[in-house]
C-alpha cells in the first residue's frame, strides 16, 4: 500500500471468502500472506463491493463462495460490477479433522479465503441464464416422475399390508382401468379414505408428469436444440428426453480438455470409455 493521504491498494490482491446465508453473510478478507478482516454483513454483493472499494481501493478482488441453496445470482452480480468471482463444490474445500469439528461460518469463510490465496480452489462451471432455466424444466419433470413413482409404491405396500389384491393384475402399466379397480375395492371406511388419499395424490403427479413431459417435447424443438439433439439421437438407446438432458446439463461440450473431465463431471469416473 502507498504511503499518503489517500489510500491505494494497486497491485495487490484482496482474496474474499464467503460463507453465504438467506439472511447474512460472513466474510473473511485476506492478503497472500495475513488475514485482514473478518465480518457479518447482509447477503449483498452492492454492499461487499461497496466496503472492498473504501477499505482497499484498487487492489485485485478475488472472491469464493460455496455452491448451496443461492445458485450462481451472487457470482453473476459479482461479475457484473466487475469483480472476479467463483463457486465451488464444498466437497472441493479441504478440512482437517479439526476443522469439521470445530466447524462454523467464520471458520468457513475463512477456510475459503485461506485456500483461494493458496490457488487450491477452482470453481465449478457456471451455466448461462438460459441453459439453467432450461436445465430447470426436465430437472422438474425427473423430479415428478420421481414423485409419481413414490405414489405407486406407497399405495403397493399399503395394498400389500392390508392383503389387498385387485382382479386383473395391471398394476404394471397403472392404467385408467386399474385405477378404477383400487377405487372399487370394497374396503373398511377409514382404509377407503385412506386409500382414496393415496390414490388422489398419485393422479394429481400423474398430471404433472403429463405437463412437464409436454413442456420438455416442446423444449427439444426449440431452434437453439434441433440441430445438436438430432445427432445425439443417432447414437442408439438416446431419445428424444435424454438427448435434451444431455444438452442441458453438459453445455458446451467443448469447455472440456479431455474424455476424462467429460467423465468426471457426469459422474462416470476417470478413465472411462
Amino acid at each position: 500500500m502507498k504511503q499518503g493521504t489517500q489510500l491505494d491498494f494497486s497491485g495487490q490482491t484482496i482474496f474474499v471468502g464467503i460463507d453465504v446465508h438467506k439472511k447474512s453473510w460472513k466474510v473473511s478478507l485476506r492478503s497472500t500472506h495475513m488475514e485482514l478482516k473478518t465480518f457479518s454483513q447482509e447477503p449483498s454483493p452492492k454492499a461487499l463491493s461497496g466496503h472492498l472499494q473504501q477499505n482497499y481501493p484498487s487492489a485485485d478482488y478475488r472472491l469464493v463462495y460455496e455452491a448451496g441453496f443461492c445458485g450462481f445470482g451472487y457470482q453473476r452480480q459479482f461479475s457484473e460490477l466487475g469483480m472476479s468471482c467463483i463457486v465451488v463444490n464444498p466437497a472441493d474445500v479441504p478440512l482437517t479433522d479439526k476443522e469439521k469439528q470445530r466447524k462454523s461460518d467464520t471458520v468457513d469463510c475463512r477456510k475459503l479465503s485461506k485456500t483461494l490465496s493458496e490457488g487450491a480452489l477452482k470453481g465449478i462451471f457456471v451455466p448461462g441464464i438460459e441453459q439453467q432455466d432450461d436445465r430447470g424444466i426436465i430437472r422438474v419433470y425427473q423430479q415428478m416422475i420421481k414423485d409419481q413413482t413414490r405414489y405407486k409404491n406407497r399405495i403397493k405396500g399399503w395394498l400389500n399390508f392390508q392383503d389387498q389384491s385387485v382382479a386383473v393384475d395391471t398394476d404394471k402399466y397403472w392404467s385408467n382401468h386399474y385405477i378404477c379397480l383400487l377405487k372399487a375395492l370394497c374396503l373398511p371406511p377409514s382404509a377407503r379414505i385412506n386409500l382414496d388419499i393415496l390414490l388422489q395424490g398419485y393422479q394429481q403427479t400423474r398430471i404433472m408428469v403429463l405437463t412437464a413431459t409436454r413442456e420438455v417435447r416442446a423444449l427439444s424443438r426449440q431452434p437453439r436444440y434441433q440441430q445438436i439433439i438430432k445427432l445425439i439421437r443417432t447414437i442408439p438407446g438416446i431419445g428424444e428426453i435424454t438427448a435434451l438432458l444431455l444438452v442441458t446439463e453438459i453445455g458446451d461440450i467443448e469447455r472440456f480438455d479431455s474424455l476424462d473431465a467429460l467423465c468426471g463431471y457426469v459422474g462416470a469416473g476417470a478413465g472411462y470409455a
